[in-house]
């Protein structure tokens, strides 16, 4: 059986101390790929060097919404030449957010055009956070995709059933976290049962959104295994089944990482 991470953030300070453990208890669940998020322009070439550091790990470059205000001068043509090192296999975390809205929208929704059309000049697949702006995001998404094609993933997606088919429809895969696993997360293990299992992906968002039982604590990619066991369990199929479809799911879309 085999596990991939699709979205974790191992670069992070939470895991200096103890990357051998973190590589050490990702194989011993099955763990066989993880992929570490870019989320501000400034970490790229770090992350790109620890990243090289290890067979099994593949990033992204790109600026997630929170960081939008302070990549102005973000262009297409930058994502473009970056993504051509062979370890950078997406574009992203990019996207809308409006719960925090720590910058503008308006900056937001730039940066979030300047990868959409690395996306759509490259063919490599996008990495999406949406929160409290799913109306801007699919707006943009569709307008993107009827200019040219993109492909890409929600990545913790939380959501409604509307705009996971509407996403799904522009083909997109859908990535679920460990928030799933919550007891008070009723609406979206609903909408995760019903979800197709050829559009799913999992993943942690390490060091953030540990599964039950290990909530509150510091998430790592090992931890993507109990998330998965709680999706096979809502769908009623086999671990080891729903490992095998998400990788494979994975290994379509990142293709990069499949070489």
């Amino acid at each position: 059986m085999k596990l991939v991470d699709s979205h974790c953030h191992l670069n992070y300070p939470e895991f200096a101390d103890d990357m051998a453990g973190v590589m050490v208890r990702a194989k011993e669940a099955s763990v066989s790929q993880m992929l570490t998020i870019c989320t501000k322009l400034e970490e790229f070439p770090n992350l790109l060097s620890f990243t090289n550091q290890y067979p099994n790990l593949h990033c992204t470059i790109g600026v997630h919404p929170h960081e939008a205000e302070h990549a102005l001068d973000l262009t297409t043509e930058y994502l473009i030449q970056a993504s051509h090192h062979p370890k950078v296999v997406g574009f992203g975390e990019t996207g809308l957010d409006y719960f925090y809205e720590h910058s503008p929208k308006e900056a937001q929704k730039t940066a979030f055009i300047a990868h959409l059309k690395a996306a759509q000049e490259t063919g490599l697949p996008l990495v999406i956070h949406t929160r409290e702006a799913e109306e801007d995001t699919y707006a943009l998404l569709e307008a993107a995709h009827h200019e040219k094609p993109i492909r890409g993933v929600i990545h913790c997606f939380t959501s409604s059933k509307d705009f996971a088919e509407k996403a799904m429809g522009l083909g997109f895969y859908i990535s679920i976290s460990g928030i799933v696993t919550f007891k008070k997360a009723t609406d979206l293990q609903a909408i995760v049962k019903d979800l197709p299992l050829d559009r799913m992906l999992v993943e942690t968002d390490a060091p953030y959104l540990a599964p039950m039982p290990f909530r509150g604590k510091v998430n790592e990619p090992s931890y993507v295994r109990h998330t998965a066991q709680f999706i096979a369990d809502l769908k009623d199929i086999s671990l080891d089944v729903l490992a095998e479809v998400t990788t494979s799911n994975y290994l379509k879309l990142f293709d990069k990482a499949a070489v």
